[in-house]
């Protein structure tokens, strides 16, 4: 049946993109910077955009071996997102959900309670930005970037462990930072939300007559969050209300210094974090309940454009991320305090360096050759009582690996390309595993049609094999990595000068997939390769723009994954997604409304309930050049003020954890 209706489905948009092709002449591109001169009419798709996340150079969307959506500093702006899951939800076949502690995104039906986003890889600038424990990308406010410094952001769908390794399981997220010259002085901005929560930034950014171009900036956010939340769950306890417990708090700083060949970037945030929903298994309304992330990076990349079209790019990192919870515990189950507060603790620490190399060869072939090494020297993980000590979890660690890829973009004829690539990585761990990738690109006019294939892998993480606590969890260090494998067909057609399409079908089936499990004679969860996956889907979506500044985007993404062996829908899958963007200039160049619509299915839960479907409607304003140097805008998230919740996890009493109604903030920037 499922076949049936993506056949349909598939077989109409290959319809129109071939009845449209004939007659068309120029591909459009994007849009002109809003700095530079309004374009006209035959001017306003003058270039293609560019993703340099797809094949670790800068190649035009439709020569891309995937699959790719990029949203622009504009639309950020103008839709007026304030955080990073705001930016995935708009996006065609993505969702996001949240725990009120940390956020977690969902692609092509796949989003499992309990995964902390590392099935994705997450990229700042083309760092990798997963952690070394957890794997953990983020996609809430744990992620260490303020919104106001992103200049796009890159979604790369399907594999990419031939170029990137681990993480890259289904897709790769890349957020392209703004450089000094897109700042040109010194911002300072401040807003306003809901729950008495206050953000403020100050940055400074140039590019200098001796070839220096500087980025610096500072952010800082404080949430009182909600001051009453309901759990029916808990009733015996307060009545079910967690008092004063949702607080969020947070600062980053980053930095982004260039000079000739040379580019050093860098980061660092700290977070803190109530949780509200005594998750795993912890007293409710003990507002001591918190978990504290801070992320630090730094990245030095060079690279050079030699003789004969021979592009060298070299880079060295070094990365550390620190977490610390406070658990409280009634161990004595009596309900009455005083309760053992419980200390967890991850110290992560890595380095590592990679060489790519990309040359043009015999004018048909651009072949990529490249080598990674990554050193993880601290690995500690550690779980124990405060008063009176005791101790669960003291396990240090160290791992490594090393990698080899190889790449080549082959020009069979004017209108076919032939992608193909292959990667081979090996673990200190668990040994080596190799991962190919090939994609047919035939283009013809305005038309593009992909036939996609490729592997990846996702290695266990040293919390899955190794986390261990008194009630909670315990451990398995016999997990193998999964695999997954992908089978894709994308069709993009541009119509006239306003209207791009795309469809995709796709198949993709997991092996050894690494889930949570309760074992029922301890009642402890742990992690094991226990399941495999098969999905199937379809996302269609239809973009606008004109010269006048009004541009939209439609998307509808069908999606059905099942575990083959229990021949059941997976929990936290929505079988539908449909969206709606649309930005209208009100006055001119001056101000700009944005109004954006999310429909998302039923999800089933972890007790086989069904979380609801909901439909979401978001309005903004944005305001500039009204006043020299000042830009006023707001944003009401949920108008409809919508009740709705995501499945909760193994760790989570509740079932179903819900999520804020109507929300409002304001902002206001000044540029010096």
């Amino acid at each position: 049946m499922f076949w049936s209706k993506l056949g349909l489905v598939g077989f109409t948009v290959l319809w129109l993109a071939a009845a449209t092709a004939r007659a068309q002449t120029d591909l459009p591109l994007d849009p002109i910077a809003p700095d530079q001169t309004k374009p006209t009419e035959t001017a306003l798709f003058l270039e293609i955009p560019s993703v340099y996340g797809a094949a670790k150079y800068d190649q035009k969307v439709n020569e891309a071996p995937a699959a790719v959506t990029i949203i622009t500093a504009e639309q950020i702006r103008k839709y007026g997102y304030r955080n990073f899951a705001q930016i995935l939800d708009s996006v065609p076949g993505l969702f996001t959900s949240n725990d009120r502690n940390y956020g977690y995104l969902g692609i092509r039906g796949f989003n499992r309670p309990g995964d902390y986003t590392s099935r994705v890889l997450l990229l700042i600038d083309n760092h990798r930005l997963n952690d070394a424990v957890f794997d953990q990308g983020g996609a809430g406010t744990e992620m260490p970037i303020d919104v106001d410094l992103i200049d796009r952001v890159e979604i790369i769908k399907g594999p990419g462990s031939s170029l990137y390794g681990t993480n890259a399981f289904f897709g790769v997220v890349n957020v392209i930072t703004k450089r000094g010259r897109d700042i040109k002085g010194a911002e300072i901005s401040g807003e306003a939300s809901s729950f008495n929560t206050y953000r403020s930034r100050l940055s400074y950014g140039n590019k200098f007559s001796n070839g220096v171009e500087m980025l610096l900036s500072g952010s800082f956010s404080d949430s009182e969050g909600h001051r009453d939340l309901s759990y029916p769950a808990f009733a015996s306890t307060n009545n079910g209300i967690a008092k004063d417990a949702d607080r969020d708090n947070l600062y980053y700083y980053t930095g982004k210094l260039s000079y000739a060949d040379f580019t050093l970037t860098g980061g660092h945030q700290w977070r803190k974090k109530n949780v509200p929903t005594a998750a795993f298994g912890t007293v409710f309304s003990d507002n001591r309940q918190h978990t504290l992330d801070e992320r630090t990076y730094l990245d030095l990349v060079y690279q050079h454009e030699f003789a004969h079209q021979l592009n060298v790019k070299a880079r060295l990192y070094y990365d550390r991320y620190y977490y610390k919870a406070h658990l409280p515990y009634d161990y004595a189950e009596t309900g009455t305090p005083p309760f053992t507060l419980n200390k967890d603790v991850t110290e992560a620490d890595w380095w590592g360096t990679e060489l790519t190399v990309t040359k043009r060869l015999f004018d048909q072939h651009k072949v990529t050759i490249g080598t990674e090494y990554r050193d993880q020297f601290r690995l500690n993980q550690s779980n124990g009582d405060l008063d009176p000590s005791a101790t669960y979890l003291d396990d240090k660690r160290r791992s490594s690996f090393i990698a080899a890829y190889l790449q080549d973009e082959w020009a069979i004829m004017n209108h076919l390309v032939l992608t193909a690539g292959v990667r081979h990585d090996h673990y200190s761990t668990f040994g080596g595993t190799t991962n190919p990738r090939a994609g047919l690109i035939s283009t013809w006019d305005k038309t593009t049609v992909k036939l996609l294939y490729g592997q990846a892998f996702r290695a266990p993480n040293p919390f899955e094999q190794f986390y261990v606590t008194g009630t909670t969890f315990k451990a398995n260090s016999n997990i193998k990595p999964e695999k997954i494998k992908t089978y894709e067909l994308v069709v993009e057609q541009y119509v006239g000068d306003h209207l791009r399409v795309l469809g995709s079908l796709y198949q993709y089936d997991i092996s050894g997939l690494i889930s949570q499990t309760l074992d029922s004679t301890d009642n402890k969860l742990f992690y094991d390769n226990v399941d495999n996956i098969t999905a199937r889907g379809v996302e269609l979506a239809t973009e606008g723009k004109w010269a006048t500044g009004l541009e939209g985007r439609l998307s509808y993404a069908l999606q059905t994954t099942h575990n083959d062996n229990t021949d059941r829908q997976l929990t936290n899958s929505p079988q539908h997604l449909a969206k709606a963007n649309l930005i209208v200039p009100v006055v001119g160049e001056k101000l700009f409304a944005g109004f954006e619509g999310r429909y998302t299915s039923s999800r089933l839960t972890l007790a086989d309930n069904n979380a609801s479907p909901f439909y979401i409607v978001n309005v903004s304003l944005f305001s500039q050049r009204i006043v020299k140097g000042w830009e006023l805008s707001g944003h009401i998230n949920n108008l409809m003020n919508q009740k709705y919740g995501y499945p909760g996890s193994g760790e989570h009493r509740q079932d179903i954890i819900d999520q804020d109604g109507r929300t409002f903030w304001v902002k206001l920037k000044y540029r010096f």
